[in-house]
């Protein structure tokens, strides 16, 4: 799904970069309490490791959860729904609004179209209400209601959500019809022991505020999204993208729709809104010592790159760059509910299909993705010269082929972490950055960056070691890499710091983390 971008914050990034949680012997179900059995529980701690392996794709349903469960939230209080079937949306489509099954069930909730408008959803070649948030959260309500009306039991009622009430009447007669206290076990039905999986590995990861919150506005006449838009200060193609159940583009006028409101400046008077979220504001992209590093320009593989600050998100990096958003994901091969990676390269044209360079040896912290990001050739390509390597988790010191030479000798090396000297007075930034000499005119060929005008700063060595060995003798602070498994709060209380100062010390906009990221820690 293109559906938003963000920044990932403080306890919600701990949660995808910690060890999975581990799946409990007994676990508190809408209101009702579930007994597993050991060979359920290694069933479902199955699931749980798998949907908390890729700290990227993690991340983002986590941030899905965010923004839209206080939206559905609300819906189930009204509906008298257990809010626990709120984990059902992340495991039907991720909150994807646009997701598709492969039988044409279809939204937030998959919803087939005979189904949605036996709920009340509106399903036309204007209005696809299971792309509604509001509407097909409620659709759903009523739905799993229907069927606990007759089994008097929401785990049956959740497995009738995917088998259908027939299908489990056949399956298990009236057997559990009023049960409170259920055994989970290898028999248990598997789209149950699915759900628990996601509701474990989601849980504590989605208690924390968004970073981006929705608002809903409730139109009460025909309305063109173009006119929603303007009034909110947004860009029409980032409210479609939020709005993908409005095929045409307006509003119709048949009864009241919610309309999903992302960023901008929400007017406080504006007495349409409701189920307001808090006041929402667009995010910015952080200066250093007030002055933003928006003019040096780099180039990598040839292709013109921009750098990304901390808290920006894709539109406003796109909106910098003055590149139209949809190019700039194609370019970047990314969709818009990613979160973007401070101090990562972002190309302003597409990517080359290959490099000069035959290979790249990788470092710790390193995906396909931002390989394709250092060294400019497309992510498709990576893919195709090196079948069968794992996306997501590469590890250090793995041959990475850029083009389809079938030799090696030609090998790039990571770039190094290096502090920038004389950004501004006393700013500092741990950023990637070229290797620089005093007044040198620097043009790094290939797949390395290349800077195209005369800059003042200091020689400096890509040795972490030397790094650290500097900051120690000049402010008694070291240098600290950041492991997968880190928190900014764990590495806070480690070094018996707040959470404030060990950002202040790295003027850090943001509580987002990478693996192999250099944290500056002043010593106590």
């Amino acid at each position: 799904m293109r559906f938003f971008a963000v920044a990932l914050i403080f306890f919600g990034v701990a949660a995808s970069y910690a060890q999975s949680p581990e799946v409990p012997h007994k676990i508190h179900f809408a209101g009702m309490v579930l007994t597993i059995r050991d060979d359920a529980k290694r069933e479902i701690q199955k699931d749980v490791d798998a949907l908390v392996k890729s700290p990227r794709y993690y991340n983002m349903k986590v941030e899905r959860a965010r923004t839209y469960f206080p939206i559905i939230e609300k819906i189930f209080k009204e509906e008298e729904l257990p809010e626990d079937f709120k984990y059902l949306a992340l495991q039907e489509s991720s909150l994807v609004p646009d997701a598709v099954s492969p039988s044409n069930a279809v939204g937030f909730w998959q919803f087939k179209d005979f189904t949605a408008q036996e709920m009340g959803m509106r399903v036309d070649k204007e209005v696809d209400e299971r792309m509604n948030i509001v509407s097909s959260s409620r659709g759903a309500a009523k739905y799993i209601k229907q069927n606990n009306w007759y089994f008097n039991n929401w785990v049956l009622a959740l497995q009738a959500y995917q088998q259908g009430k027939g299908g489990v009447k056949e399956m298990l007669g009236e057997k559990y019809n009023g049960d409170t206290h259920m055994e989970i076990n290898s028999e248990t039905y598997w789209y149950v022991k699915k759900f628990l999986a996601h509701k474990i590995a989601f849980e504590k990861a989605c208690e924390e505020a968004p970073q981006l919150k929705v608002s809903l506005y409730e139109t009460k006449s025909k309305k063109d999204i173009n006119d929603i838009a303007s009034e909110f200060s947004i860009e029409q193609n980032i409210l479609q993208e939020y709005n993908k159940w409005l095929k045409t583009g307006v509003v119709p006028d048949d009864k009241p729709y919610a309309v999903a409101i992302p960023g901008g400046n929400v007017p406080k008077e504006f007495n349409s809104l409701w189920m307001k979220s808090p006041e929402i504001t667009a995010v910015k992209a952080a200066d250093v010592k007030g002055k933003p590093n928006t003019d040096t320009k780099f180039h990598i593989n040839g292709i013109l790159v921009i750098k990304a600050n901390a808290g920006e998100t894709v539109s406003a990096l796109a909106q910098r760059s003055k590149v139209d958003i949809s190019k700039f994901l194609e370019f970047n091969e990314i969709s818009i509910d990613e979160r973007i990676r401070p101090g990562v390269y972002y190309f302003l044209k597409k990517k080359r299909k290959k490099s000069a360079t035959n290979a790249y040896q990788s470092k710790a912290g390193d995906d396909l993705w931002l390989i394709s990001q250092q060294q400019g050739v497309r992510l498709s390509s990576l893919k195709k010269f090196n079948p069968g390597l794992n996306e997501n988790g590469l590890k250090a010191g793995t041959i990475v082929r850029l083009n389809n030479s079938k030799t090696v000798d030609q090998i790039s090396g990571p770039i190094e972490d290096v502090e920038v000297a004389e950004l501004g007075n006393e700013a500092f930034s741990w950023a990637v950055q070229p290797i620089q000499s005093k007044q040198e005119q620097v043009k790094i060929e290939s797949n390395s960056l290349e800077k195209n005008e005369i800059v003042d700063t200091k020689p400096m060595a890509v040795d972490s070691a030397v790094v650290k060995q500097k900051q120690s003798a000049t402010d008694s602070s070291f240098l600290y890499e950041v492991k997968a498994s880190d928190t900014l709060y764990g590495i806070a209380r480690q070094f018996g710091a707040t959470i404030k100062e060990v950002m202040d010390w790295n003027n850090k906009s943001t509580l987002t983390l990478t693996p192999g990221e250099k944290l500056r820690i002043l010593k106590r």
